[in-house]
């Protein structure tokens, strides 16, 4: 679950950081009362940013924040909501006081899945993506790995402090950061950039928090930060259904019980010149509702044609073929080509059942990926 960028500096003030002034706001009226508030606190404020909410990066680049005098911000606000950003739609706002920034540096922590620990990152190239300073700038960027088994050590902290050349008061920023990360199990914490102002104070001026969804369940209190708005409508209808499922760029829709099995199916079509767009699991222990879901959430994404690869261990693939029926029937009918590969528990009720009404189902995967691939890509 990814983090507003107001949400994120929510959670580092609660942990000691400093941020900028600032107050979320959702309407035009917000970002006037926001304007007030701030005002009272500074009333020498002139400037204020207003910036995007959503759940992309390079925001600034695509006219997503705006420096402005304050009595221009609503103004500014007006010109932001619903503005189209990359895809989506801005319908939140933070207001916060311009500071007047020296310099910026950047600070992260994400999981090293190859070594099986936290890196931490920092560079002295703060404000850009650090994905484009990793490839136009690889020697700007000093990594640790932090052993899970230690924790970051006071060693590892001035590593990078004296390597990325941060201010001594960076220190403070990445030990919190990493009680962040690793207390609410995040994939990413960032801060980018970690600014130090002409005033010499060190503020960290943008948040990217991104928590770990199979650990939510331990963190009941940060579901207050979810936003249904930035998730997409078929994995949020994959989710409420049971299923497992992740939208990819092809028109091959995948319908496979087992993660390793639908990994497969996917390199499968890959492999054999197709292109699948999805990864959908719908478990071990599925249900024809679970399967009507899973093809409702393919023909809403449009797909060019459907591989059913089921193999039944605990899922009984007679099941899987009522869920089939049931679904193509509720749709009242589907005009793309179905491929299903049923083996394994009450596979031949499951034929039978298929087959009587007007479905070829095959036991071989080889020949279901490419009769699939044949019927979309001819």
């Amino acid at each position: 679950m990814k983090l507003h960028e107001y949400q994120g500096k929510e959670l580092f003030s609660k942990h000691g950081l400093k941020i900028p002034n600032g107050v979320a706001a959702f309407s035009p009226e917000d970002v006037q009362a926001a304007v007030e508030r701030l005002s009272s606190a500074n009333p020498d404020l002139k400037k204020v940013v207003v910036k995007a909410q959503v759940h992309v990066g390079g925001r600034g680049k695509a006219g997503g924040i705006k420096v402005v005098d304050k009595e221009a911000a609503v103004d500014a606000a007006k010109g932001l909501l619903g503005m189209d950003l990359k895809g989506l739609i801005v319908s939140k706002l933070l207001v916060e006081e311009a500071i007047n920034i020296d310099k910026e540096y950047y600070i992260g922590l994400i999981l090293d899945r190859a070594k099986r620990k936290t890196v931490l990152m920092a560079s002295a190239m703060g404000g850009v993506d650090i994905e484009q300073v990793a490839e136009e700038h690889p020697e700007a960027i000093v990594k640790v790995w932090i052993d899970p088994a230690v924790g970051l050590t006071q060693f590892q902290i001035n590593q990078v402090i004296f390597g990325a050349n941060l201010p001594k008061e960076a220190a403070s920023f990445i030990k919190v950061l990493y009680e962040v990360y690793s207390s609410y199990d995040c994939n990413i914490a960032e801060i980018n950039p970690l600014v130090v102002t002409k005033e010499g104070q060190v503020i960290a001026a943008d948040a990217k928090v991104d928590l770990d969804d199979n650990a939510l369940f331990k963190h009941a209190e940060l579901m207050q930060y979810h936003d249904p708005a930035e998730v997409d409508e078929n994995e949020l209808a994959a989710k409420e259904a049971g299923l497992s499922y992740v939208e990819l760029d092809g028109d091959i829709g995948c319908v496979v019980n087992g993660a390793g099995l639908a990994m497969a199916t996917m390199d499968a079509v890959k492999y054999g010149g197709g292109n699948p767009a999805n990864f959908l699991d719908i478990g071990g222990s599925s249900n024809p509702a679970k399967v009507t879901a899973a093809m409702k959430i393919l023909q809403r994404k449009k797909v060019k044609g459907v591989l059913f690869n089921i193999f039944g261990g605990i899922t009984r693939c007679d099941d899987v073929a009522k869920g089939i029926v049931s679904a193509v029937e509720e749709m009242g009918g589907i005009d793309i080509p179905i491929v299903i590969r049923l083996t394994g528990t009450n596979e031949e009720e499951a034929r039978q059942l298929l087959t009587e009404k007007g479905y070829k189902v095959g036991s071989s995967m080889d020949e279901a990926v490419k009769e699939i691939i044949a019927l979309t890509h001819a």
